[in-house]
């Protein structure tokens, strides 16, 4: 493994940065008293999803206010992770100018900014809201692990978990209190903005320490410089192994963004009630945690992933399945399949990034591809299904289409899982 980690999540944006010797000093003293640090860490992690979940139980009500058709809704989802995807580039060349701490502040104003602008009156706000907050998500996507394993090396592994389920939380949390803080608040505007108080109270916390990291630097002066002037390695677009891994880890991020979009409009068209409806989305976002916990350790102990990859595609297939024969009696039931699926599709990915390089630069380059990629092709998902559902005048068609990419997910994890390496021969 040439000493890289499996449970590495994504870019690594500190992988190919050498810190300027005055940040390296000023990083130093910050260490020295971790505890601000790590309740930025909490704060920062919290947010990372809960601007997402929390609009899925209120899509209706938004689609509504807007006069906005299925199609048209589904870019409430859809527009945040074309973002998501094209933000994933700029987050290293960012923190190599300003610093991983001022970014991480930075993009927790945007995401401020960008939750309150998509509760502004004109319905090209909400959608320039999306672009925001996908952007601000972005930027918190790529630097977080990187900070974690290079502020906490002794500790990756439980810090690690300590914001993945910071971040599952936050996401279970948005989304069980959509409908209360509606009914609470007066409005679904008035639910949604309420997350942009978090945000600021995350971005109160890294202000601190975005100002003492950049301590003793002159003004205009870079925080850092890349690692590697050249590219060195594989070559990522020629190597099939690594568009597998690219395409595994896009098509278990559209069903995930699927069930963000559609899950409680499928459950409400149903019959369901609203509140009951969120709850089961969020049971189904918490239960993610046993597959993102217990995947990668399995698929670290194994030569070969296969197995796994096909595994978490048929919980998922099962739970799709349930969504088409009887959605609403056995609601809890698919939601447990689909979570546990999701999050193990999802650890499976991020481990199998590590799994199938060779170095660490090479994890840090595929995660990046995988990360890029995967946000834009999982961008199709809601919208795709949304035109769907907005033709058909129902949910069979659409489901059946999820069903399908189960079906590819499957056969791309028996590709990806391969006991191989990105450069070596098959």
């Amino acid at each position: 493994m040439s000493g890289i980690r499996p449970d590495a999540p994504l870019i690594d944006a500190e992988e190919d940065l050498t810190a300027a010797p005055q940040v390296t000093a000023a990083r130093r003293r910050l260490r020295a008293h971790p505890a601000l640090l790590l309740a930025g860490i909490v704060l920062a992690s919290l947010n990372m999803r809960a601007a997402l979940a929390g609009v899925s139980p209120l899509l209706s009500e938004i689609g509504g206010h807007f006069h906005l058709a299925a199609t048209a809704s589904s870019l409430v989802t859809t527009i945040p992770l074309v973002f998501m995807g094209l933000g994933s580039i700029i987050a290293p060349k960012l923190a190599r100018r300003w610093g991983t701490e001022a970014v991480l502040c930075g993009a927790l104003v945007l995401l401020c900014g960008g939750i309150v602008l998509r509760i502004a009156p004109p319905v090209v706000a909400l959608f320039v809201g999306c672009a925001v907050v996908g952007t601000a998500i972005a930027l918190l996507n790529v630097l977080m692990p990187g900070l974690i394993k290079r502020d906490f090396p002794e500790k990756a592994a439980s810090m690690t978990a300590l914001y993945s389920t910071a971040m599952i939380m936050g996401a279970t949390v948005s989304a069980a209190t959509a409908v209360p803080l509606e009914n609470a608040l007066g409005s679904w505007q008035g639910s949604l903005a309420s997350w942009s108080l978090l945000a600021a109270v995350a971005a109160l916390v890294w202000i601190p320490q975005a100002v003492i990291a950049r301590r003793g630097t002159h003004h205009g002066e870079a925080a850092a410089t890349p690692a590697h002037t050249v590219e060195t390695g594989p070559r990522l677009s020629r190597s099939p192994l690594a568009w597998q891994v690219t395409l595994f880890m896009g098509s278990q991020s559209l069903i995930a963004y699927v069930m963000i979009a559609w899950m409680p409009t499928l459950f409400t068209d149903h019959g369901m009630g609203k509140s009951q409806a969120g709850l089961v989305f969020a049971f189904s976002t918490l239960v993610q945690m046993a597959g993102s916990f217990v995947v990668p350790m399995l698929a670290g102990r194994m030569r070969s992933q296969r197995l796994l990859g096909v595994a978490v595609s048929a919980l998922m297939a099962c739970g799709v399945v349930g969504l088409l024969v009887a959605p609403v009696a056995g609601a809890w039931l698919w939601a447990a399949l689909l979570g546990v699926g999701q999050g193990g599709a999802l650890g499976l990915a991020l481990t199998m990034m590590v799994l199938r390089s060779g170095d660490a630069h090479t994890a840090a380059r595929l995660s990046g591809m995988a990360q890029t990629g995967g946000y834009l092709l999982a961008a199709v998902g809601p919208l795709i299904l949304g035109a769907v559902h907005q033709l058909t005048d129902g949910w069979t068609v659409p489901i059946i289409l999820l069903l399908v990419v189960c079906a590819g997910l499957a056969l791309l994890g028996l590709g990806a899982g391969r006991d191989r390496r990105i450069g070596t021969a098959a």
